[in-house]
């Protein structure tokens, strides 16, 4: 099956039979023209160890078309949950992003004052500003949920960074990471990780900030 264009109706259709199947058990089969990959890699891994990644200041441009800046301005000093998408895929990313409308909901009040959902494009040439803000709609992105796309070189020097970088757009694993920018440690969820999964990791991070803060004090 290719990533070829379908009608709203349809790709609304293909979304909610994909949610009525649970996500872990989506093999390389579901994902439409994305890489073929080992059983063990649609599912969250078992453990989920630190990664390192670069954080590229690049310049980019939100849904709404406002130009901003990738860690200074979108990051910031919070606690992140990151997915990488593109709006004419109709299979695994509409599952991702129906993951983060979960997670959304979930967080609450702790949406954007404490932590904030990101959505980079892996197809910034189709993805203009516009359609991810249609697409974001169509999920119920409130704020605190910001999508990102950009010129292709800036978007690559962003998501190579990120260990997120594929040529083809229809190619990208599916993949979440968690992180802390003020503490820098990030952790990467390949495949499909429930909202339980997420929270889990952000919780243990803002535990983290929580513990840290009367050492930071002491020190002062």
């Amino acid at each position: 099956m290719s990533h070829e264009r379908v009608s709203p109706q349809v790709a609304s259709l293909l979304t909610l039979l994909l949610l009525a199947v649970p996500t872990h058990s989506l093999g390389a089969d579901g994902h439409c023209a994305h890489r073929k990959e080992e059983p063990s890699a649609t599912a969250p891994t078992a453990t989920a160890p630190t990664t390192e990644v670069r954080l590229v200041d690049a310049g980019l441009m939100d849904q709404s078309g406002a130009q901003v800046r990738f860690k200074s301005d979108v990051l910031a000093d919070r606690i992140v949950v990151m997915d990488f998408v593109f709006t004419t895929c109709t299979t695994v990313c509409p599952v991702l992003s129906a993951v983060f409308a979960r997670v959304q909901g979930r967080l609450g009040e702790r949406l954007e004052k404490e932590v904030r959902l990101v959505s980079v494009s892996v197809d910034p040439t189709q993805d203009t500003p516009a359609r991810l803000k249609a697409y974001s709609a169509s999920h119920r992105a409130k704020t605190g949920w910001t999508w990102l796309t950009g010129s292709p070189e800036d978007i690559k020097q962003v998501l190579e960074g990120l260990g997120a970088y594929t040529a083809n757009a229809a190619n990208h694993a599916p993949m979440v990471l968690v992180g802390d920018v003020r503490t820098g440690r990030w952790v990467r969820l390949n495949g499909f990780p429930s909202e339980e999964q997420i929270l889990a990791k952000v919780d243990e991070l803002a535990a983290n900030r929580r513990e840290a803060t009367p050492v930071a004090a002491k020190r002062n």
